[in-house]
């Protein structure tokens, strides 16, 4: 047991590392501590090299728009919140829009996000996308047919207009099993912080699994092309989804300095995979 006594007597860090590792079989907080304690060994440099990164995208008047897509609580948003954490909040931004006004309603459907698109020299997260009405929409009902066949003609047509015009589109899902996405929204639930998060159609989201999975394959299907292509992440376990998503982007880009933290940028091929017809998701 871990005694003020016995924390006293580390000199290092490496002592504590050591003890908990000579005694994780007897304690399962040991073993979490280990755990925690490996990925932000692995994360901080990461970070480090994304901070590279946006100081080339900055200089080389770059623009990045990187969308994060996936079922409820499949870990966008913490995603999110660990590539940012440590970038210029000049050079960033966040873009998680709220249901559209009445203005916008009757506007080209694009016509919201394009004020959102990156400038030069930024990078900008989307906490879910234009891809509302690919997914949640038809299934919420929150969109009618007519509505949803006009965006899926013309979503590849918008999005090869910005790859032309220099912004640079990575499309993430998150695929998360449904057991999982259920074990997920107890705790939030339980979870007075984070009960903001549960929203209506979460609600939905294990009783109209299938209808997602339906839209979100044809999606797949409609919008997945060369210039913009998803790139599926398996999320069940959050912490490796967030380590490859990042190795993902960085290793997209020849950035000044690159590789000078970490020397190994390629993301794990059994978490992150390009889409294709074949490819077995967690959230079939």
């Amino acid at each position: 047991m871990l005694t003020r006594e016995l924390l006293n007597s580390f000199k290092r860090k490496s002592d504590l590392v050591n003890y908990l590792e000579a005694n994780k079989a007897t304690n399962l907080i040991y073993q979490k501590a280990l755990d925690k304690y490996a990925y932000e060994q692995e994360l901080l440099p990461l970070q480090a090299e994304l901070v590279q990164f946006q100081r080339w995208v900055q200089k080389e008047n770059k623009k990045i728009a990187i969308i994060f897509e996936g079922r409820d609580a499949s870990g966008k948003g913490g995603t999110i919140k660990r590539f940012k954490e440590h970038l210029n909040p000049r050079a960033m931004r966040v873009v998680a829009l709220n249901k559209p006004t009445e203005v916008e309603k009757n506007q080209w459907y694009f016509n919201r996000y394009i004020k959102e698109l990156p400038n030069a020299g930024e990078i900008v997260f989307f906490d879910r996308s234009w891809y509302n009405r690919a997914v949640v929409e038809p299934v919420m009902g929150f969109c009618d047919k007519t509505q949803y066949n006009r965006f899926i003609i013309q979503v590849p047509e918008f999005e090869h207009m910005l790859f032309e015009s220099g912004t640079y589109i990575i499309k993430f899902w998150f695929s998360v099993s449904k057991d999982e996405q259920q074990r997920r929204f107890e705790k939030r639930l339980n979870n007075p912080l984070k009960k903001w998060k549960f929203s209506p159609v979460d609600e939905k989201g294990q009783e109209l699994w299938d209808e997602f999975t339906v839209y979100k394959n044809q999606m797949f299907s409609r919008t997945h092309n060369h210039f913009s292509p998803w790139v599926i992440i398996k999320s069940n376990d959050k912490k490796l989804a967030r380590l490859e998503s990042i190795k993902y982007v960085l290793s997209l880009f020849d950035y000044e300095n690159k590789g000078s933290i970490c020397k190994t940028l390629l993301p794990d091929p059994n978490i992150v995979q390009r889409y294709f017809r074949n490819t077995i998701q967690l959230d079939q």
